[in-house]
């Protein structure tokens, strides 16, 4: 427990997540509970913890090298070992099922593209993932771009409803409607 305080002191004196894991595992030279601590302290509940580390126990834990320990931060942070999981509303959870419908009608979907709209959803950054998926089209052999565009319209419909909407929504909104009008 006494790591995961001293987790959240980093936190509350500006330090990332990132940072915070290398500075626990340099003092005491344990990556897992070092990054257990972490966790804790941003409150990630403990079963989603223990499911996030064994993923990468044995890529990133085991037979740590020391002065890796920044480096380790950091990829732990970039697989979204940190990320705080987000409550989502039920209309935020339709938004979210319209994204996996667009990702069906894509044809195909790169992984570190998949990886970051899965980080984007348990965030509940969905700005992110609209506009990340408003930028990308359909395969032209494989997908489906009447359904893809046709999804992401109604998303953007529901997302720009929502109090204080983002006003980049707005712009790929209209890019979305543009490419369902023209398929």
């Amino acid at each position: 427990m006494r790591l995961a305080l001293t987790a959240r002191h980093l936190f509350d004196t500006g330090s990332t997540p990132a940072d915070a894991y290398a500075a626990l595992a340099r003092r005491t030279r344990e990556p897992v509970r070092s990054a257990r601590a972490v966790c804790i302290a941003l409150g990630i509940p403990a079963a989603e913890t223990q499911l996030r580390l064994d993923d990468c126990y044995d890529a990133l834990l085991t037979n740590p090298r020391p002065g890796s320990e920044a480096d380790t931060g950091e990829l732990l942070e970039a697989l979204g070992v940190f990320d705080v999981p987000k409550t989502l509303s039920p209309t935020e959870l339709a938004v979210v099922g319209l994204f996996l419908t667009a990702i069906d009608a894509l044809g195909g979907i790169r992984a570190g593209h998949q990886h970051g709209l899965a980080r984007w959803f348990v965030t509940g950054n969905l700005t992110a993932a609209y506009l990340s998926l408003s930028a990308t089209r359909p395969r032209p052999t494989t997908g489906d771009p009447a359904h893809y565009w046709t999804a992401l319209v109604t998303a953007g419909e529901l997302l720009t409803a929502t109090p204080a909407p983002d006003t980049r929504i707005n712009h790929a909104l209209t890019h979305c409607r543009t490419q369902a009008t023209h398929t």
